[in-house]
């Protein structure tokens, strides 16, 4: 039986995972949603995204696209999630619990669901009451625009049925991305949601002046951070250096591509957080996940400076020198 994929969402990293569903030789039918009803007469025309990665081709029949979220999902075995965490109760409100039932769900979204404060696998079960067993996550350091240039990259697909992930990650293997599993679906999904913070971090300490050096003594301390958090909440056997961890972390605190840092750049510079988001034209993930991890630790009280100083900042409106200046006291 062929597998069928929808992609729900139209950004530059679901335009990224399409490419690699597409580039992937396994025998599959794709699916993809959007809002945009202009993007998707324009990628019917042209073959290709006209907002994000526009040198991609994507060729997928026409009836494949579509802004009927509900005729997708029904088509689709595998639900892949990817719009911003602020959305995503917007963009999924149309479907229901038998929507969904039967389906496997797969985050690739790198955030937290706003005021209900879950990750996007507790979302998922808790609203559609999906299988935790059903839900995958994708993460590891793979920006959407070196997928686009074909540069080598690693993906990890995490499941507590590893069954399951090692069926979809089979699905994304190409010459240019390779593929592991891991069930350790609550820590790779909050290293991911985490990573965003220290990479917004990264960027007010390089906004305001501070060097590499610092740089390094910076993300050294946020490794150690996430990796005291994911042990409170979920407490198992990980090596917290694996490239799902450590090496997301790295790419999105440096890349030239990390939107979260350039962000968390223009705020050490003295943007305000709502010129900033005005400028970039893209979600920072980073922003809304250092509001919600707030909220999350007043249940587990991990200590984790780093995320409370870029809290302060963003929320609170401290200076962002006087807030790092603050947090170098606190980092070895």
């Amino acid at each position: 039986m062929v597998p069928k994929v929808a992609m729900i969402g139209g950004g530059s990293w679901a335009t990224a995972i399409v490419k690699m569903l597409s580039d992937n030789r396994s025998a599959k039918e794709l699916y993809w949603w959007m809002r945009n009803e202009e993007a998707i007469t324009h990628i019917q025309t042209y073959k290709h995204n006209p907002n994000y990665l526009s040198a991609v081709e994507v060729d997928l029949p026409d009836a494949n696209i579509s802004t009927d979220i509900k005729m997708i999902v029904r088509a689709a075995d595998y639900i892949i999630l990817n719009v911003p965490a602020a959305f995503l109760k917007e963009s999924l409100q149309d479907l229901t619990a038998d929507d969904l039932a039967g389906k496997v769900i797969v985050s690739a979204i790198k955030g937290i669901v706003p005021d209900e404060n879950q990750i996007i696998g507790e979302f998922i079960q808790a609203r559609y009451q999906v299988p935790i067993e059903n839900i995958l996550v994708i993460s590891g350091p793979c920006h959407a625009e070196e997928v686009a240039l074909e540069k080598l990259s690693y993906l990890t697909i995490a499941s507590l049925d590893v069954d399951k992930a090692t069926a979809f990650s089979d699905l994304l293997n190409t010459r240019y991305i390779k593929t592991n599993v891991s069930d350790d679906i609550y820590g790779t999904e909050y290293a991911a949601v985490l990573k965003n913070i220290y990479a917004v971090a990264s960027g007010i300490c390089h906004g305001v002046g501070y060097g590499d050096n610092f740089q390094a003594v910076l993300i050294s301390n946020a490794i150690r951070e996430i990796n005291r958090f994911v042990n409170a909440v979920h407490p198992i056997s990980r090596d917290i250096m694996e490239s799902a961890y450590l090496g997301d972390l790295l790419v999105t605190a440096y890349s030239q591509f990390s939107r979260n840092r350039t962000f968390g750049n223009m705020i050490g510079k003295g943007y305000t957080v709502k010129s900033a988001q005005l400028e970039m034209n893209m979600v920072a993930e980073g922003y809304y996940a250092a509001s919600c991890m707030h909220v999350i630790n007043k249940k587990y009280k991990v200590d984790m400076p780093i995320s409370r100083a870029v809290y302060a900042v963003l929320y609170e409106k401290h200076s962002p020198q006087i807030e790092m200046r603050l947090l170098t006291e606190q980092l070895n």
